[in-house]
């Protein structure tokens, strides 16, 4: 489908991305890697660059999607990933990662404050501690013990002016109201100046045919403080198991945790469904659940 086509279908803007390993088709299919696939927004061409380089070089699926969205945290030009994204309605940036490896191995952090690489953090806690997620102070505290940068608190040009033009009013609206519309339909951000939107998620599969997935994000702007989206959340915002195939979300988080989003696309492909089949019952699943005033 044509991303356009896509947004106008969706409506609530939830977008599953799947790579099929055992039933990547109605034929069943065994694909062959290398294959790097991440949720569309306006420089995932340059992330999944970044990610094939690393697949190319006959390297691991895990570094491929770390080093992939590693270009969008980098990116301080982003809305929506990274250091440089819309902050909370308090003024401050709060990232959001995980990652998960073949091996179910998995790793995440979530409002964490000042440090430039959420998703690397996520795959230290998934390395280096008994745990798989962090949050706040203490993944903050744990990312520098392991050497990371306590980035000073400043906002970047655009965020602040998309701040303080959300200040005059404080409204928080991050999806379209369905009824009031006249019917399904979410505004592409790069038509209407509304750059409130998009996580990257990235899913590949290595030369060896193993599964790996990566999910970075600022969470949506002017969110209220302590609100925490889809991303960090295994099952969720991510999900790898390599013997069927991995998803990854994008969207309103919200209505992607109350379906376990990612998981229920894996689980529908180990029924037999091709990963374009597993995305659309998501979807479908997404807005029958979702209530009607949301």
């Amino acid at each position: 489908m044509q991303r356009r086509e896509l947004i106008k279908l969706l409506g609530l803007g939830t977008i599953a991305a799947g790579i099929g390993n055992k039933a990547f088709s109605a034929t069943n299919k065994k694909v062959k890697g290398p294959l790097v696939l991440s949720t569309w927004y306006n420089q995932s061409v340059t992330a999944n660059l970044a990610a094939w380089k690393i697949l190319e070089a006959k390297g691991t699926a895990l570094d491929a999607v770390e080093a992939g969205v590693q270009v969008s945290e980098n990116d301080w030009g982003n809305c929506c990933v990274g250091l440089g994204a819309n902050p909370d309605r308090e003024g401050h940036v709060t990232l959001d990662a995980s990652i998960m490896n073949h091996r179910y191995e998995i790793g995440a952090v979530a409002a964490l404050e000042r440090i430039k690489s959420p998703i690397h953090t996520a795959r230290l806690v998934m390395e280096k501690t008994p745990h798989v997620m962090l949050v706040g102070l203490g993944a903050q505290e744990f990312a520098v013990s392991q050497g990371a940068a306590l980035e000073k608190e400043v906002l970047s040009d655009h965020a602040q002016k998309s701040y303080d033009e959300w200040l005059k009013k404080s409204e928080y609206q991050p999806i379209m109201n369905i009824e009031k519309q006249g019917g399904p339909h979410m505004p592409d951000p790069m038509e209407s100046g509304e750059f409130n939107h998009d996580t990257i998620g990235m899913i590949a599969m290595d030369a060896e045919g193993n599964l790996s997935g990566a999910c970075t994000t600022s969470g949506m702007g002017f969110k209220m403080r302590g609100r925490l989206g889809d991303s960090p959340i295994i099952g969720a915002g991510l999900y790898v198991d390599n013997e069927v195939g991995a998803a990854t979300a994008t969207g309103h988080g919200e209505e992607v945790i109350r379906i376990c989003g990612s998981f229920l696309v894996v689980e529908l492909m180990r029924q037999g469904h091709s990963p374009e089949q597993a995305c659309k019952k998501a979807v479908e699943r997404s807005k029958a659940k979702t209530p009607r005033d949301r």
